[in-house]
């Protein structure tokens, strides 16, 4: 079993940015993808973006492309969410989850592991 542990949510104001980490462990072999979603108060669950842990192949939901970019560094068995340019509409709680799937990446159900969530916070 893959385990994954946020960290790195704050309360920035518009037009600042943040860094998201996610640290993995156990049955790292069994990532093929990392993703990041995002929930909004009152909203279902959003993808913002996957990467490939092999290739690092990345995919984003387009309201974040040019401002985020995610990463992922295979030695330290870590993923990365770098934010860029918040804007207001980027506050939710964020998730970081893996996969080994390699379809329908914009789907949560694809996603067998989860992180507990981190809050990002954009002030205005």
């Amino acid at each position: 079993q893959v385990q994954l542990v946020e960290s790195g949510g704050d309360l920035v104001q518009a037009g600042g940015s943040l860094r998201l980490t996610c640290a993995a462990s156990g049955s790292i072999f069994n990532i093929n993808f990392m993703g990041w979603f995002r929930q909004a108060p009152g909203k279902g669950r959003e993808f913002v973006a996957a990467i490939s842990w092999s290739a690092g192949t990345t995919y984003y939901v387009n309201s974040v492309k040019g401002r985020f970019t995610i990463s992922r560094d295979n030695a330290k068995n870590t993923g990365y969410l770098q934010m860029n340019s918040l804007k207001p509409e980027d506050t939710a709680v964020y998730y970081c989850a893996a996969t080994r799937s390699s379809r329908h990446l914009d789907q949560s159900r694809e996603y067998g592991a989860w992180g507990q969530g981190t809050q990002v916070t954009v002030s205005s």
